[in-house]
């Protein structure tokens, strides 16, 4: 562990952060433009600003809304060219403008009530909070989310940006920054150009807590089932409407519930989930998501859900279903087993920062699983978020300074991993 005092401005990290969650960057999944809102280029526009301010010669906002920025080599010869990642949008689910975060200096322990609809954060719902007493906090005022996920993200790599520039005694190679949009609706790393990032390795900024190194996601799919009926006015309906919305219901009465759904599943049990179903009479449409840590058992879902295509369509003369998947990313495991060293250094920063660490898995995804994908070992990292996607979302800004210190700390263990 290292004796030296931290170099983290812990105030600067906080204003940062709450400048960033007040600026409304929700993702947007019916729009058809990228970035899918206003508010993310406005933000990255906001953080090019900070990143030129810094001295960062190269720093850019692309046609795309993505900033990126280096940080240059300080010292001699050639080192590996590290990454560091976090995304600007929110997350849909919940409410994301007019963020009022407010901060708990020194918390004290028990439930945390918010100023509207009587909402609390709780221990019993957020076991978390029991290992905070004493920590500061930032919550939300109950109407909104937070935007820590992944605007605590955001904040820490700049923090890490302004602590390199201002001491120019820690040496480190390049370090490239880079800020992407619509991660929240899968589409964050739409427009990377792998050889822009011109990095040997990566780490997505995008996870909660403290202490967790991300090494394994779900692989996954989203399915789309269509279900085409025939309409007519229901007064001359007899043996000749063909009621889609009625199909529809069949097919998810028949979907699994006690097994095989987000609501029965836990650690490394994969799942079918219904998440939007529309339509009428005539045509409906179902979406669901598929996700397994074995990425063979999505072509048995994908079986499970022709199956029950055909069951469905077979007891509804006239009735015509189809089922449609689309591939979204998939388990980083392997991409992470052609660089160990991703997370073995990753584990050795946490030790020079004397907190304890653990590898761990995601039930979902990140821009570091489809970077990962594309040819870039990018691992997760633990950013002080919690309770994400929910007016309940909090963050943590003890374990954004920890982040921050863990960053400095593995950037000068890649200078020293030279080939």
């Amino acid at each position: 562990m290292t004796n030296q005092p931290s170099i983290v401005d812990r105030n600067r990290l906080l204003e940062r952060f709450l400048e960033y969650v007040r600026v409304d960057t929700t993702a947007d999944p019916n729009s058809d433009q990228y970035p899918s809102s206003l508010g993310q280029l406005a933000l990255g526009k906001r953080i090019l600003a900070e990143l030129i301010e810094l001295g960062l010669a190269d720093a850019e906002q692309d046609k795309h809304g993505l900033v990126w920025a280096t940080i240059p080599s300080n010292v001699v010869g050639d080192c590996p060219v590290v990454l560091l990642n976090a995304h600007l949008d929110t997350s849909p689910e919940a409410p994301g403008a007019d963020v009022r975060p407010r901060v708990i200096e020194a918390y004290e322990g028990g439930e945390i009530s918010l100023e509207f609809n009587h909402a609390k954060i709780t221990v019993e719902h957020c076991p978390a909070l029991a290992e905070l007493k004493g920590k500061t906090l930032v919550v939300t005022d109950g109407r909104t989310l937070l935007g820590g996920d992944d605007k605590a993200g955001v904040a820490t790599i700049m923090e890490l940006a302004a602590c390199l520039v201002e001491n120019p005694e820690i040496p480190h190679g390049p370090v490239r920054i880079l800020f992407t949009c619509d991660e929240e609706i899968g589409h964050g790393t739409q427009q990377i150009n792998l050889e822009k990032v011109a990095a040997q390795v990566g780490y997505t900024l995008d996870g909660g807590g403290i202490g967790d190194i991300d090494e394994e996601t779900f692989s996954a799919d989203m399915a789309i089932v269509r279900f085409t009926g025939q309409n007519i006015h229901p007064s001359i309906a007899k043996n000749r409407m063909v009621n889609a919305v009625r199909a529809a219901g069949q097919f998810l009465s028949e979907l699994p519930i006690d097994h095989l759904s987000p609501e029965s599943t836990h650690e490394r049990e994969g799942f079918l989930h219904p998440y939007d179903l529309h339509g009428g009479v005539g045509e409906a449409t179902l979406h669901l998501i598929l996700r397994d840590f074995d990425t063979s058992k999505l072509e048995d879902y994908r079986q499970m859900l022709d199956d029950l295509a055909i069951d469905v369509e077979s007891g509804m003369p006239g009735l015509r279903v189809t089922v449609e998947t689309r591939r979204q990313y998939r388990n980083m495991a392997d991409g992470l087993k052609k660089l160990p060293q991703a997370v073995e250094l990753a584990e050795q920063a946490y030790a020079k920062i004397g907190l304890p660490c653990r590898r761990s898995i995601i039930r979902g995804g990140t821009d570091g699983a489809m970077l990962t994908e594309m040819g870039l070992p990018t691992p997760n990292l633990s950013v002080g978020q919690h309770n994400i996607h929910s007016v309940l979302e909090f963050a943590c800004l003890d374990q954004m300074v920890s982040a921050t210190e863990l960053l400095v700390e593995l950037v000068q263990l890649w200078e020293q991993n030279r080939s």
